[in-house]
């Protein structure tokens, strides 16, 4: 039992063998001593038929010790919870080493506060579209103009301590800004004649 308290206060991970299973939960061995592990703290998943667990391999922390009551109680939720945060925390960085202000980027509005919209981009990572970088039209109230769910393409407009800040405005054309056309070339200016001159010596009177 001193053994076993040892590994709850150091949280170790202990690899063993599902032995049994018993109403609401598995039974596993540790140090001699019978163990218990809630159906709920399996997995980070619901658990439906608890006979799949039998002789599974999984790894546990203690949670529960009490010698008195001859109770101990096992867990592999907290080390799988553990794992699946540090693997996101992962993502995040790889997603923010490859992003950079300027870039356009497809998104998802998933939420919506007085102050701005924020957004969950294709990537996984999450900004914020401040009220004032919605429109170039003024804005009261993102809930005006943009809905939960909604589809919507951005521009990265900084970056900092791991926050975005994206911008709908900056993607906007202006109507009075003429459109440019990449394949109208203007004619040579020795080609165009428009003195009274030249118009006159083409005249015969």
């Amino acid at each position: 039992w001193n053994v076993v308290k040892s590994y709850m206060e150091k949280g170790t991970i202990l690899p063993l063998k599902v032995e049994g299973i018993v109403n609401g939960g598995a039974i596993a061995m540790i140090e001699g001593i019978r163990g218990f592990i809630p159906a709920s703290r399996l997995s980070l998943d619901r658990v439906g038929d608890l006979n799949e667990w039998l002789n599974k391999k999984i790894r546990v922390r203690v949670i529960t010790v009490d010698p008195e009551k001859k109770r101990l109680v096992l867990s592999a939720r907290e080390i799988l919870r553990d794992e699946a945060r540090a693997e996101a925390k992962q993502k995040e960085k790889e997603a923010f080493d490859q992003i950079k202000v300027g870039d356009v980027l497809d998104g998802k509005v998933e939420n919506l506060k007085d102050y701005g919209a924020f957004v969950r981009l294709a990537n996984g990572l999450s900004g914020l579209v401040h009220v004032s970088q919605i429109s170039d039209k003024r804005v009261t109230s993102p809930e005006k103009v943009l809905k939960v769910g909604q589809d919507v393409q951005v521009k990265v407009i900084a970056i900092k301590d791991g926050k975005l800040s994206l911008s709908m405005k900056a993607l906007l054309v202006k109507e009075d800004e003429p459109a440019e056309d990449e394949h109208y070339t203007m004619p040579k200016s020795e080609n165009i004649s428009t003195n009274l001159g030249s118009l006159l010596a083409n005249l015969k009177l």
